[in-house]
């Protein structure tokens, strides 16, 4: 039996009440997301995770939050993601 693969973890700055749900791209090794929810009760986080996993194909229950919760900077693993095609489609934000 081989190990389970590992998450991809993505480095994330957050703008809540950007207007609309979008990836910006990655700038200086972070991703850069705007959603339109704000930070309020969560839902700037919720609004994040399903954008991350509506960009990668992924069910939502397979994108988390590593690290960051409360502010802008945050850490976000994927699982059942292919690092080498998240790369390539955001270079520079695969931690």
């Amino acid at each position: 039996m081989g190990a389970e693969p590992r998450p991809v973890r993505l480095s994330v700055r957050l703008t809540p009440r950007g207007g609309s749900d979008r990836v910006d791209g990655a700038v200086d090794g972070v991703l850069r997301v705007r959603v339109a929810a704000p930070p309020v009760d969560g839902a700037a986080n919720r609004a994040l995770l399903r954008l991350i996993a509506e960009e990668l194909g992924v069910p939502r229950g397979a994108v988390r939050l590593a690290a960051g919760e409360g502010g802008r900077n945050k850490v976000v693993e994927v699982d059942g993601a292919d690092p080498a095609a998240v790369s390539a489609r955001w270079p520079g934000a695969v931690r």
